[in-house]
């Protein structure tokens, strides 16, 4: 058997996204790797609902230049039951880049650039 076990961004500055994504998305750290000399820095974060699924979180040290997304033509995405609440709070954080009514979703971007998609919960 296979399953998803976590997904990677790298970050330039790993506390200001630390405090977006527990910020935005009520995602803590549950897990952290460190190299002996200080090279790099994984966090590991985890939603509310203590699902397997992660999100890993690389620092690298002496990374000055942001890292190169292409086109965002990927992404990571979150469901919720709190759609209208946490639209809310993304628009107030000014981090929504891009809205799609028609197919119920939107987008927000971290301080790297990486985009997620919000998608509501089906009732």
């Amino acid at each position: 058997m296979t399953s998803f076990y976590h997904f990677n961004f790298n970050v330039l500055d790993l506390d200001r996204s630390l405090a977006f994504y527990r910020e935005a998305l009520n995602l803590s750290p549950v897990r952290e790797k460190e190299a002996a000399d200080g090279s790099f820095k994984l966090v590991f974060l985890a939603d509310e609902g203590g699902g397997p699924f992660q999100l890993e979180l690389t620092w690298l040290r002496g990374r000055e230049k942001p890292y190169d997304l292409g086109e965002c033509e990927f992404h990571l995405a979150f469901r919720t039951d709190e759609y209208d609440r946490l639209y809310a709070r993304h628009k107030e954080m000014g981090c929504v880049c891009y809205e799609n009514p028609g197919m119920g979703v939107y987008f927000i971007a971290d301080p790297d650039g990486y985009w997620i998609e919000i998608v509501p919960e089906k009732k």
